[in-house]
Parts: C-alpha cells; sequence; structure tokens
C-alpha cells in the first residue's frame, strides 16, 4: 500500500471502494487531475528516498520501525484532526495484526534490504507488479472469474521482469539478481494484503482510521526486533539519510490521505490511473536523486510492465462508496 509503512491502499494496488458509478466526473473537473500527478510524483519520489535512507548505517528493522512510527504521528495527526480515534473492537484488532504484518512489517524489511542492492528504478518497476499479483491470488480464492485479457497482463508482467532478470539484460551487476526474488516478495504481500482488506473489510472503520492503527501495532511490533538485533538507532542527528527516511515517511500518510479522498469522490478507476505515473515518476527521481541511467531495455520492461498492470486492471468492478 505502500506503500509500505501504512500499509495502504496505493495506486499501486486495488483502489478502495468508490462512489457508485465509478465516479464519472472527474475530466470536466480540473483538481483531479492536478492531484492525480501529485500523487504520482509524490509516491514515485518514495522508492529513491527509501534508497538513501538505507544509505545511513541504520539496518531494515531500524528503517521499517521509523517508517512506522512516522506514519504513525502523520495518520494520528489525520485522524485526532477529524475527530476520531482508534478502535478497540476484536475485528479491528485482527485488522490490525494482519495487515500491520502483511503490509508493513515484512515488506518494509525486504524493501529496505533489496533497494540497498538493487537500482530505485529497478525497484520501481518491480512494485508495479502488486495487481498482477493480486488477479492469480483472487482467482485461487473464488473472488475473480477467469479472464483472458487479464491473464494476457499477466503474462505481459512476467515478461517485464525476464527483461530485468535475464543475462545480459537490464541489470549493471550480474550479482544483483540474487536480489530480484526478494524485491518480488515485497509486492507479494501488498497483494496478500489488498486480498484480506477486500475479502474482510476493514471492521467498520474509515481508511485513514484502519491505517493508524496499523502503523501503531507494526511500530510495537517491530520496536522489540529492533532492539535484540541490535539495530536500535534514533534518526538523529538529521543528516541526508535521516532526512529522506523522514520525508519518505511523511510523504507516504499525506499521499495516503490524499488517495483515499481522491478514490471517494472521483472513482477508484480514476484514482488507479496514478499506478502509471508512480512508476514513471519513480523512474524520472531516481535519474535525479541518484544519477541512474537506465538502459533502453529497462525502459522496454517499462513499457510492457505498465501494458500488464493495464490489462490486468481494465475490468474492474466499481464498488460502493466508503466514509472519508
Amino acid at each position: 500500500m505502500s506503500q509500505r509503512d501504512v500499509a495502504a491502499p496505493s495506486p499501486l494496488q486495488p483502489a478502495p471502494p468508490s462512489r457508485p458509478g465509478g465516479g464519472a466526473r472527474p475530466s470536466g473537473h480540473w483538481l483531479f487531475p492536478g492531484i492525480l500527478l501529485w500523487l504520482g510524483i509524490g509516491w514515485g519520489a518514495t522508492q529513491p528516498l527509501g534508497k538513501i535512507a538505507t544509505q545511513g548505517g541504520a539496518g531494515p528493522l531500524a528503517l521499517t520501525f521509523w517508517q512506522a512510527v512516522i506514519g504513525t504521528v502523520t495518520l494520528g495527526a489525520l485522524t485526532l484532526l477529524r475527530g476520531r480515534g482508534l478502535v478497540f473492537t476484536r475485528p479491528a484488532l485482527v485488522f490490525y495484526a494482519v495487515v500491520a504484518a502483511l503490509g508493513t512489517v515484512l515488506p518494509g524489511l525486504t524493501f529496505y534490504t533489496s533497494v540497498e542492492r538493487l537500482p530505485s528504478g529497478i525497484m520501481s518497476i518491480i512494485i508495479s507488479t502488486i495487481p498482477l499479483m493480486a488477479f492469480p491470488l483472487a482467482l485461487i480464492l473464488g473472488m475473480e472469474r477467469f479472464d483472458r485479457v487479464r491473464f494476457l497482463g499477466l503474462v505481459l508482467g512476467l515478461a517485464a521482469v525476464a527483461l530485468i532478470a535475464l543475462p545480459g539484460t537490464s541489470l549493471p551487476d550480474r550479482g544483483m539478481i540474487a536480489f530480484l526474488p526478494l524485491a518480488l516478495c515485497g509486492p507479494l504481500l501488498y497483494a496478500l494484503e489488498a486480498t484480506f482488506v477486500a475479502r474482510y473489510g476493514t471492521a467498520g472503520m474509515d481508511a485513514v482510521q484502519a491505517m493508524f492503527g496499523v502503523s501503531l501495532v507494526a511500530a510495537l511490533l517491530t520496536l522489540p526486533m529492533m532492539l535484540v538485533t541490535g539495530q536500535g538507532r534514533v534518526p538523529w542527528p538529521v543528516g541526508r539519510a535521516e532526512a529522506a527516511l523522514i520525508l519518505s515517511s511523511a510523504l507516504h500518510g499525506l499521499l495516503y490521505a490524499t488517495y483515499v479522498w481522491l478514490a471517494a469522490r472521483a472513482g477508484s478507476v480514476f484514482a488507479a490511473h496514478s499506478s502509471y505515473l508512480v512508476t514513471a515518476a519513480g523512474m524520472i527521481w531516481a535519474m535525479l536523486l541518484l544519477g541512474e541511467r537506465p538502459s533502453v531495455t529497462v525502459w522496454l520492461a517499462v513499457v510492457v510492465m505498465l501494458a500488464g498492470v493495464a490489462l490486468v486492471q481494465s475490468r474492474q468492478p466499481q464498488s460502493r462508496e466508503v466514509e472519508v
């Protein structure tokens, strides 16, 4: 939802429910396209910012913990400003625990471990595989019917990964290929999280309120693990790596709230279009912030991957309105 620290239904995940009819009004509203652009540019920046955060010497557990803490503060402030608080019913507690594990803690660890070793641009391509992984999971659980067009999208997604992984193609160092399976674990975990939420809902909570609880539980889960493994570290004084961590984490919370607002008013299909902007923006931010220069094969993989995502998302049904 990463997407990572707040387990949000990000533009890379199946979108939250929208207004009846899919909110067909956005095309004539200048504000909605502007917000869509903000989502793409902002979320795209979190991949290279995450890579910069790993350069400060903090381990994956410490980075995941502080992302959860900053996400808790950001989403908690939004929740309290809206006059709401945490829910402590049994369904809500189960939701917090499952989504914290699948959408924050585990993918946070895989992300920080792999982004330290893989180019940020490659990570921006890989993260877009979430809807491709969610589709076969939904088929297995009987939540979706087999569709040839969407299956073709899945095949294109696999072809894009192959373009990255095959010898002599995209990776500057062939030793990096060993970390591709780990990097793909993150999108798989996000897809599992999205499938859980689609099947069981948010236990009666609105989305921002629910992710506030998820972020808090994620911080509580990672704190003892961080201390036991000796990775405990306070991001102070604030240098380049610490600033990147803080900015990336705060962006997640703000972008998440913006995405939920847009999906509820403009429709989930319209909001999901930001997924294409996220990958493209992530590639451009990696070039600007990290000096990466993707090869022609990498850009081809981007085109093939986004084509696959477009096909997989092409026949997603609209759903009911959510409270925001």
